[in-house]
């Protein structure tokens, strides 16, 4: 069985941490969250795996190579122009049309029993199986409705606890998609050749339209989406709190003595001055922080990398401290 890993988006809520890289291969808990994903797929028995690229290609090559370091053999398919989520499919059929495959996104920390939602698919007689899982706490991801292990409708946002109003699971909290699909072969005859296209509204629910069966996996486990800066912070937060660690440093990081580092994560070539105090931050690739100086709730980068960037739409503002570019979070 093969696996796509969709990987070309631009992370623009992740802005400035993605300036001179892709999304999915920004570094999280000691390698590329890419990679995180590889390794989900490989430890599930899938060794075939396509990634689509589009920006920073040579960031995601650098991140995974050839796959072997997390198990898989990867072959990577590249978009000149941006297709979106099956678009990319489309673009990569000939690779994927053979067998049931499996499609995850790239930006997702997960140990969801992809076992489990494979045996769903087979039970199902669908030409695609979402997996979804309970969102308990009703964040702004898209409820997705089902009736007798069949997706029947895609919603809104969940509402609120006192005025929920959309269906919702037995359990009584909404369902969301977790950004994992099992696909037949067959599903390719709904998808828009040679063009963008999203894979719910030009895929899905034209085939629904035409009677064909969308199952749903309703799964339990531990799922992260690291779409912005203030999540990328807080779930690496929470991971690393578990493994009683109070800052993650990459390669060849160095804190002088007297310097605090505390609830921080330092990615590659980070320098933090005596008598610095680093907390609940972001320093990406070589950042320095001088003697003295304080980063407190914030994402840093070398301000020479958005010198003569434009911000996008969906990015934080921040501002130029010195050598460093530099976004205030939320507290």
């Amino acid at each position: 069985m093969r696996a796509m890993i969709l990987a070309a988006g631009y992370g623009t809520r992740l802005w400035p941490l993605t300036v001179d890289r892709t999304k999915p291969a920004i570094p999280f808990m000691g390698r590329p969250l890419v990679g995180y994903v590889a390794e989900y797929l490989a430890r599930n028995d899938i060794k075939e795996v396509v990634v689509n690229l589009h920006h920073q290609p040579d960031s995601v090559r650098a991140a995974l190579g050839d796959g072997s370091r997390f198990g898989v053999n990867l072959h990577y398919v590249e978009e000149p122009v941006i297709l979106g989520p099956s678009g990319a499919l489309d673009n990569a059929r000939h690779l994927l049309k053979g067998e049931t495959f499996v499609v995850i996104n790239g930006k997702i920390v997960t140990d969801i029993d992809l076992r489990a939602a494979l045996h769903t698919h087979r039970e199902s007689n669908a030409i695609a199986t979402l997996v979804l899982r309970e969102n308990f706490k009703r964040e702004a991801f898209t409820e997705v409705e089902t009736h007798d292990g069949l997706v029947t409708k895609f919603g809104g946002m969940p509402a609120s606890r006192a005025d929920d109003s959309e269906q919702e699971s037995d359990t009584g909290v909404p369902l969301m998609f977790t950004g994992i699909h099992i696909m037949e072969p067959s599903i390719f005859a709904h998808i828009p050749q040679g063009v963008f296209s999203h894979t719910i509204t030009d895929v899905y629910l034209p085939a629904m339209a035409k009677g064909e069966r969308i199952a749903a996996h309703v799964a339990a486990g531990m799922w992260y989406e690291l779409s912005t800066i203030q999540r990328y912070l807080e779930i690496s937060l929470e991971l690393m709190h578990l493994k009683g660690r109070q800052y993650e440093a990459g390669m060849d990081c160095m804190i002088e003595q007297g310097a605090t580092v505390r609830e921080s994560i330092l990615w590659d070539g980070v320098r933090v001055g005596a008598g610095a105090r680093v907390y609940r931050s972001i320093l990406a690739d070589g950042v320095r922080v001088e003697s003295g100086e304080v980063f407190e709730n914030c994402a840093v980068v070398r301000a020479e990398l958005v010198q003569n960037e434009e911000r996008p739409a969906k990015a934080l503002p921040g501002e130029f401290k010195g050598d460093n570019f530099v976004v205030q979070l939320a507290r």
